[in-house]
């Protein structure tokens, strides 16, 4: 019932937002105009860029798919693209994008993988993801500020804080990975501190299986900390997977017929968009996205802005929801709880348990 409550509100505002957007966005101006010049573009291009979005979403696939396997996990293909799917369906829909781990491992303990070890394997994801805008929004502060300066003007201070809140979600998230301990410390002080509240009344089972989970977290950890090659090409993966994303307002520009700007000044302003709102508390940046994007593009598209902001965010962000949407409906009904998907990871769980009867 509470689940059903937070997602009746998540879409109520997100529905409130949506609509205060476009307001401010179209207020005063000649809708049928816009609409027309849309309608207009090139719909070769257009294809693109929604592959383009595609490839971005199943790009997590592959990683995830890569990572479990490597644990010894015997998923598919399929069904880590249905993971996907619905994370992104979920975190389009949620503030911070906080609404789609929890779902991917709703879906994952179907095929009967661990709760530890999904948390672990989608933290990493979440890490390099984040890792990457991190990567870009520093490059972009040391090498083109004054660049950056001349698009985006008096709004360069989202720019900061969005690398800044990036910095500390992943500098966080590191330690939580590969310093265990204290993320059991944390887990468990958590847990005293509901149950000290009456938030939740007081287990000595729920202490052990809380304690009993996080030290399977901490196996994972480990294993991860001794295969640095398989973090290393999962950053790669996701820097490619970044990229497809950037390209979809490039794709826009070619298909409104425009030309004179090159394709890496609009990699880059994409770039600093999804680098600014990525950790704001707005579904999918909606509304501060829009801002930007009308900042920054303005002297790209001059009097196309309007349209082509209607085609790249209408491709990048809600073409993405659309589609995840629809494969959440699929997942949904595809993955049953029928496949074990997690009987492949018996080494981990073996060490895990013999580690925990005190057997060395």
């Amino acid at each position: 019932m509470q689940d059903k409550k937070k997602m009746a509100f998540n879409i109520i505002f997100m529905a409130v937002i949506f609509a205060l957007t476009c307001y401010y966005v179209f207020k005063g101006k000649d809708i049928d105009a816009i609409l027309k010049a849309a309608r207009g573009a090139d719909i070769r291009y257009l294809l693109i860029a929604v592959g383009c979005v595609v490839v971005f979403i199943l790009g997590e696939s592959v990683i995830i798919f890569y990572m479990m396997r490597t644990l010894g996990a015997e998923v598919r293909m399929g069904h880590c693209m249905l993971y996907s799917f619905v994370g992104f369906f979920f975190s389009c829909i949620t503030p911070s994008a906080s609404g789609g781990q929890p779902m991917q491992i709703y879906y994952m303990k179907k095929d009967k993988l661990p709760i530890p070890v999904t948390t672990l394997v989608l933290m990493i994801v979440t890490i390099t993801y984040k890792a990457v805008l991190v990567i870009v929004g520093i490059l972009i502060m040391l090498f083109g500020r004054s660049f950056l300066a001349g698009y985006l003007g008096d709004l360069m201070w989202v720019f900061y804080l969005g690398v800044a809140l990036n910095v500390f979600c992943v500098s966080f998230m590191l330690t939580l990975v590969f310093a265990p301990g204290l993320a059991k410390w944390i887990m468990v002080k958590g847990l005293a501190i509901m149950e000290h509240f009456k938030i939740m009344k007081k287990k000595k089972e729920r202490l052990y299986k809380l304690e009993d989970s996080m030290d399977l977290y901490h196996e994972t950890a480990a294993f991860w900390a001794s295969h640095k090659r398989v973090i290393f090409n999962v950053l790669v993966i996701t820097c490619l997977q970044r990229g497809f994303h950037f390209t979809a307002t490039y794709w826009v520009y070619k298909a409104l017929g425009l030309s004179g700007t090159g394709f890496m000044t609009l990699f880059i302003l994409q770039a600093v968009i999804s680098v600014s709102v990525d950790m704001l508390p707005l579904p999918g940046g909606m509304g501060i996205s829009e801002t930007l994007y009308l900042a920054m593009f303005a002297p790209v598209f001059g009097p196309l802005l309007l349209p082509s902001m209607l085609l790249s965010r209408g491709i990048s962000y809600y073409s993405e929801m659309l589609i995840s949407a629809l494969m959440t409906i699929v997942a949904h009904l595809v993955i049953r709880g029928d496949q074990d998907a997690g009987k492949g990871l018996s080494h981990l769980l073996a060490r895990h348990k013999s580690r925990h009867m005190g057997i060395h």
